[in-house]
C-alpha cells in the first residue's frame, strides 16, 4: 500500500510541473505578460494569407507585437479584421499606416505599422470599451504572386483592346524593311550627298613622319668592344605621345602640324634611332633590348627634356636630351645634356618634322661621340 501510495504522489507531480509549464508559457505570451499591451483591430479590404496567429507585429521594421486572432464580416465577406496585441509604448494613432510585409527567405508575412502625425493624441485601450480600429491601406493584403497576376491582366488587357493597331504596325514595319533593303544603294547615296552637303565625310588625314639618325662620325672615334644597352628614354607625359607637338605663339595657326604623327611614341622611337645610331658608328655590341639572362657591360640612360617645335619669332625645333653612362656595377661615369635647335622656315607638317629630325641627329651624333670616349 505504501509502495502505490508513493506512485500516486510521483504521477500528481508530475501532472502539477507539466499544468504548471502550460500556464506560464500562456501567460507568456497574453497581454498580462511582463509588458502591458494595447490591443487594436484592423481591418483589411482583400485576403491576408499566410497571416497567422502568432505573426509579428513592426512598427517602422521593429518588433512590437504579434497577431492573436482573425474575424471574418457576414455582411462585408470582403473584408477580414484581425487583432494585434502591441506593447503600449508604441506611437499607435489614428493615421498610423497599415499594411502587410514579406520576410526572409521563406516570405513570411507580418503586419507593418508606420508613420503617424506627431500632433495626433496616442491611441491606447480603454477598459471596457471596443479596440481602436486601424484601416488598413487599399491592397494591402495582397500578395507578390497575385500582384504579378493582376500586373499580366492588366497588360493582356492592353494587348488585347489594341490587337488591331498592333499588328498593322509590325505589318507597316515589315513593308518599310522590304522597300529599305531594295533601295539600299539608293539610301548610301542619299546618305553620302548628306554628308558631301555637311562636310561629314571629310575624314582627318593622319600624316606619318620619322626621324633620321646620325651617319656621318670622323674615322678616328673610338669604337670600344663592350656591349652597350640602349634604355628607352624617360620623358613628360607631353612629349609621351606620337603626335608632333608645337608651342603656338598667340595669333598663330597650327591646324597644319595637328595631324602630323610619329610611327610610335616619341621614346620608343628615339630610342631605336638612337640605336642606328651607334650601329653607323661602328659600335657593333650596341643593343636595344638585353637578351634574358645576359648583362650588358655598359648602359644608356636617356631623358628627353625638350622635343617639339617653338612657334617665334623665331620658330625653332628644339631637342634637349639628357644622357648618362652607367657601369657594369651600376656606377655613374658621366653625365651630360645635349640640346640642338634647327630654324623653321614654315609652321606646317613637312618643314616641322624635317627641322626636328635635324635637330636629333645633331644630338644623336654629339652622344655617341661623347659616350665613345666615355667607354
Amino acid at each position: 500500500m505504501e509502495i502505490r501510495a508513493r506512485y500516486a504522489w510521483v504521477g500528481a507531480f508530475t501532472l502539477a510541473v507539466v499544468a504548471a509549464g502550460f500556464v506560464f508559457v500562456y501567460w507568456l505570451n497574453s497581454s498580462a505578460s511582463f509588458r502591458q499591451r494595447d490591443v487594436y483591430l484592423v481591418r483589411y479590404d482583400g485576403p491576408v494569407a499566410g497571416l497567422l496567429v502568432g505573426s509579428a507585429v513592426l512598427f517602422n521594421g521593429i518588433r512590437v507585437g504579434e497577431v492573436t486572432s482573425f474575424k471574418l464580416d457576414a455582411a462585408a465577406p470582403q473584408d477580414v479584421t484581425v487583432q494585434i496585441a502591441v506593447e503600449r509604448q508604441a506611437p499607435v494613432r489614428a493615421d498610423t499606416r497599415v499594411g502587410i510585409e514579406f520576410q526572409g527567405l521563406t516570405g513570411s508575412p507580418v503586419v507593418s505599422l508606420s508613420g503617424g502625425t506627431a500632433s495626433l493624441p496616442l491611441l491606447s485601450t480603454v477598459k471596457g470599451k471596443p479596440p481602436p480600429v486601424l484601416v488598413a491601406d487599399k491592397n494591402a493584403g495582397l500578395g507578390m504572386t497575385q500582384a504579378a497576376r493582376d500586373v499580366l491582366s492588366s497588360i493582356d488587357a492592353v494587348v488585347k483592346d489594341n490587337s488591331k493597331p498592333l499588328r498593322n504596325l509590325i505589318a507597316n514595319l515589315d513593308k518599310f524593311a522590304d522597300a529599305l533593303a531594295r533601295n539600299s544603294d539608293r539610301v548610301d547615296g542619299i546618305v553620302a550627298g548628306v554628308e558631301r552637303l555637311t562636310g561629314g565625310n571629310a575624314k582627318t588625314q593622319l600624316r606619318v613622319f620619322d626621324l633620321s639618325w646620325a651617319k656621318s662620325f670622323p674615322a678616328e672615334l673610338k669604337r670600344a668592344a663592350v656591349q652597350l644597352h640602349i634604355l628607352e628614354p624617360t620623358t613628360l607625359s607631353v612629349f609621351d605621345t606620337e603626335k608632333l607637338v608645337v608651342r603656338l605663339a598667340d595669333g598663330l595657326d597650327g591646324s597644319e602640324v595637328a595631324n602630323a604623327r610619329w610611327p610610335d611614341m616619341l621614346p620608343k622611337v628615339v630610342q631605336a634611332r638612337m640605336t642606328q645610331s651607334f650601329e653607323a658608328a661602328g659600335f657593333a655590341g650596341v643593343l636595344a633590348r638585353v637578351p634574358e639572362g645576359t648583362r650588358s657591360d655598359f648602359q644608356l640612360v636617356l631623358d628627353i627634356r625638350s622635343f617639339h617645335v617653338k612657334a617665334g619669332p623665331p620658330t625653332v625645333a628644339d631637342v634637349e636630351l639628357a644622357a648618362k653612362i652607367i657601369g657594369p656595377e651600376g656606377r655613374l661615369i658621366d653625365a651630360r645634356v645635349f640640346r640642338a635647335a634647327t630654324p623653321v622656315a614654315i609652321l606646317d607638317a613637312e618643314a616641322s618634322s624635317a627641322a626636328l629630325s635635324r635637330s636629333f641627329e645633331t644630338a644623336a651624333r654629339d652622344i655617341v661621340m661623347w659616350t665613345a670616349n666615355g667607354l
